[in-house]
This record gives structure tokens, C-alpha cells and sequence, in this order.
């Protein structure tokens, strides 16, 4: 049996998606086996998958635009990159992306409304493509953000055109100060979220559950010390500090500088800015994240 350690407890979770707790109980009922502790999360449908209409579709483009107080990120996946690269998918990306602000990011509503100059509604003419391009396709999400007073700052990493790439970020900025100056740190701000990964904005939004495993899984790890409970549970304390920093946008040390942590960026630049700034949102997509491929798309 191999050892179950906190390295492949993580490996297991950033490949699936699962929480924690169950990472590590797949590993348990598995001996360690990894690839065998990914068919059991999946089994226990605990594992993220893709919508899957007989082929994997992990391919594809993330969208990102902004128009004044708004914007949105979408992703649509096809099954391999040498349809991401044609002209009429990124067509299609770029006019869903449109689309999308205008229902606010609600990927219902946008696969139910009118595609320009074709007479169907977004689902159906993506159905249109998969059938003239032959391929299966899929409108996997899409999310909005919008402030009352401020902007959102749009970003996309790996960009293979305009608004279109691997990694789109979007940042919403809550400031009546220079909107120029708001501009440059949303962007800042986006870069660093595309290369920091943070789930969540601030402590108090961890996810409750996400919490408890993580809790569970650090005070497992602090009992192999064989030192007290009392001790223990100050050095899970210690432990969940960094997990807030790795996890934590507000908490993240700004990798521009690698030494400062965000909310201090933000409320240094305020001062320059010329009025409070308060990041009220974010939103992160990474092309493909959480889907299920193949053994022969991994290969």
C-alpha cells in the first residue's frame, strides 16, 4: 500500500475537483493508488466531470469582455485546439462573450438567447457548429460582474486573439477615484489572480465545509507529532494561516512583488487612486479545469 501523503491527498484534489476529506478517503479504499482513487470519486460522483454527449470536449476558448460597469467570462469547449484556432469558433466565442453581458454572465438565459443573423437561439446554433464543424461542443459556464461605482477590469493569459485565450480573469473595483489609475490596478490585480489561483475573496468566504475538511485533514497531520491536543490545535491554527494565504486573494502575497500581501496593494494604491478601493468580486476561468479527459486526450 502506498503512503497516503498530504502531496498526493492534493494531487488527487486538483485533478477531480473532490473535496479534501474525500481525496483522502479514495485514497484510504485505495491503497493509494491514484488512478484507481479517481475511478472511486467518480463512482461516489464526487468527482468533477465534464457534461460529456458521447466525446470529451476539454478544448476550446475562454472569453473575456467588459463594457462600463460590467463584464463577463465565458467558456466554450470543443474537443481538441485545432478547432479553438478556427476562425468561425472564435467567432462564436466572441459573439457569446457579447452576448453574455447583456443577461449579466447567466449561462441559461444566454444559451436561450437570439444569436444575431441566424434566426436560432445561442444553443441551437452552437448545435449548428458541432455539426458543420464536426466535432462535439459545448457552452460549459459563464459568470458577470458588475459595481455600482468603479470598473471591472478584464485579463486573459495564453491569449490566442482579441478577448480570447486559455485563462480569463475578470475584477470588480468599488472606487470613485481616478478611473485610469483603478484601470492599471484591476489589471494588475487580474494578472495576479490568473497566476495565484485563489478560490475564494475574503476568510469570512471560505467555503464552511471546504474549512472543515481542511481542519480535518491538518489536525490528522499534527497528530503524527505525538505532541498534546492543545499543541495540536495551535499548530492547525498555524497551518490554516497558510492555507488562507495560499487559497485567499486578499491574503495571497501580490506576485508583482512577491512580498506584499494584496489588501495592502489595494489600500496603498487608494492613496494614489484618490478614494477608497474595495475588490468586491472576481471571477477565474481556466480552460478545461475540472473536466474528465480521456486517457487518449490526456496522452
Amino acid at each position: 500500500m502506498a503512503e497516503i501523503t498530504a502531496a498526493l491527498v492534493k494531487e488527487l484534489r486538483e485533478s477531480t475537483g473532490a473535496g479534501m476529506m474525500d481525496c483522502k478517503k479514495a485514497l484510504t479504499e485505495t491503497g493509494g493508488d491514484l488512478e484507481s482513487a479517481k475511478d472511486w470519486l467518480r463512482k461516489k460522483g464526487l468527482a468533477a466531470a465534464a457534461k460529456k454527449a458521447g466525446r470529451t470536449a476539454a478544448e476550446g476558448l475562454v472569453g473575456v469582455v467588459t463594457e462600463g460597469k460590467c463584464g463577463v467570462a465565458v467558456e466554450v469547449n470543443s474537443e481538441t485546439d485545432f478547432v479553438a484556432r478556427n476562425e468561425t469558433f472564435q467567432g462564436f466565442v466572441t459573439q457569446v462573450a457579447k452576448l453574455a453581458l447583456a443577461v449579466k454572465g447567466d449561462v441559461d438565459a444566454l444559451a436561450k438567447a437570439a444569436y444575431p443573423g441566424a434566426g436560432r437561439s445561442v444553443a441551437e446554433q452552437l448545435s449548428q457548429n458541432i455539426a458543420t464543424i464536426g466535432e462535439n461542443m459545448s457552452l460549459r459556464r459563464s459568470s458577470g460582474l458588475c459595481v455600482a461605482n468603479g470598473i471591472v477590469a478584464g485579463y486573459v493569459h495564453n491569449k490566442l486573439t482579441d478577448n480570447l485565450g486559455k485563462i480569463g480573469v475578470l475584477v470588480a473595483l468599488e472606487s470613485t477615484g481616478d478611473k485610469a489609475k483603478l484601470e492599471a490596478l484591476g489589471r494588475q490585480l487580474a494578472m495576479h489572480i490568473a497566476a495565484a489561483r485563489p478560490e475564494w475573496l475574503n476568510v469570512a468566504d471560505v467555503d464552511p465545509a471546504a474549512l472543515v475538511r481542511e481542519r480535518d485533514v491538518l489536525s490528522d497531520q499534527a497528530r503524527t507529532s505525538g505532541k498534546p491536543e492543545e499543541i495540536i490545535a495551535k499548530m492547525v491554527e498555524g497551518r490554516l494561516r497558510k492555507f488562507y494565504e495560499e487559497t485567499v486573494v486578499h491574503e495571497q502575497i501580490f506576485v508583482m512583488d512577491n512580498e506584499t500581501k494584496v489588501s495592502k496593494v489595494i489600500e496603498k494604491a487608494a492613496k494614489e487612486i484618490g478614494a477608497p478601493v474595495k475588490m468586491t468580486g472576481f471571477v477565474r476561468y481556466e480552460l478545461g479545469e475540472g473536466i474528465a479527459r480521456d486517457a487518449d486526450d490526456a496522452a
